[in-house]
């Protein structure tokens, strides 16, 4: 089964626009927002827009797409009335998967805002209840994102997606997207052979692997540890090449969606989505260097700001 590489894509024009882009490219799959990001009201999808995304996958033959909630939400605010404004946004969100067919939607677990992680995790528990008792009948399963830790913002520990998981009345529709910049700026190491195995041992522990349905596969341009949340290109940042050697051939996540959130931009004329495909796919099938790369990615290499 070949791996199914992918990378976030604009739906400007529309989300079956989003899917030509991303065959012309060469991915398998691909994420898409299904609204704009940046605000709690939508523009209504017409059964016009839904057919135009499923025939323009079909045709690309491009299979499993994610989605990505908006970044406005947060089910761990101790304010009521954002509290409850994000539980509507959230349930609108699965509602539009639902209509695309897509089954997976990633989702920031929630910031605590000061109240303190506990409460804060108690918090988001009871906000996804609610949105999966409204949406009990709708098949989207929602991928708690691992996170950097910035600010109060949880997610950053394992134990933390664990314990949300717990409190939930209906686990069977929670699961896991990690992503890789996340992790390393949230100190789980992942270069060699037995940080990455110490790593996964943790996370199936806490949550277990089989709840793992997306990677974000992304370099971090801060340090191990950093709580910083900045993206780079593959093998571009502070992690290097391996820990995405072993993410690759790792049998255990053959049929997970991979999804790059990778600077844009073109680097001498090239698309840099094209460049990391490139990247990913020379480290398929290939032994692992010996030495330790600790290049850090320069603000040519960057390109422009991409989603977390």
């Amino acid at each position: 089964m070949p791996l199914k590489l992918g990378a976030h894509m604009s739906i400007a024009g529309g989300c079956d626009k989003a899917v030509v882009a991303a065959q012309k490219i060469g991915f398998g799959t691909l994420q898409i927002f299904t609204k704009n990001n940046n605000q709690w009201r939508a523009r209504e999808l017409t059964d016009g827009h839904v057919a135009a995304f499923k025939k323009a996958l079909a045709e690309a033959a491009l299979v499993d797409p994610v989605a990505h909630n908006s970044y406005l939400i947060n089910l761990g605010s101790p304010d009521d009335a954002l509290w409850h404004k994000s539980i509507d946004a959230m349930t609108l969100e699965v509602e539009r998967c639902h209509a695309l067919g897509i089954k997976d939607l990633v989702a920031h677990p929630g910031a605590h805002v000061g109240q303190g992680e506990e409460k804060g995790i108690e918090r988001i528990a009871a906000g996804l209840d609610e949105v999966l008792r409204r949406t009990r009948d709708l098949d989207v399963v929602l991928d708690l994102e691992t996170t950097a830790g910035q600010g109060t913002c949880l997610g950053y520990r394992f134990a933390h997606l664990g314990r949300i998981i717990d409190r939930v009345s209906t686990p069977e529709r929670l699961s896991v997207c990690a992503d890789t910049c996340h992790l390393f700026a949230a100190g789980y190491p992942l270069e060699t052979h037995g940080e990455y195995d110490g790593t996964m041992d943790e996370l199936d522990r806490c949550v277990g692997l089989d709840r793992v349905r997306v990677w974000h596969l992304n370099d971090s341009r801060r340090e191990l540890g950093s709580r910083v949340d900045r993206h780079a290109g593959i093998g571009l940042g502070c992690m290097g090449p391996e820990p995405f050697r072993h993410i690759l051939n790792d049998p255990r996540f053959r049929a997970v969606p991979m999804i790059l959130e990778t600077p844009k931009d073109s680097k001498d004329g090239e698309d840099l989505d094209a460049v990391n495909l490139r990247v990913l796919r020379e480290l398929i099938n290939k032994p692992p260097q010996r030495s330790r790369r600790k290049r850090v990615a320069g603000p040519g290499d960057l390109g422009s700001a991409v989603i977390s």
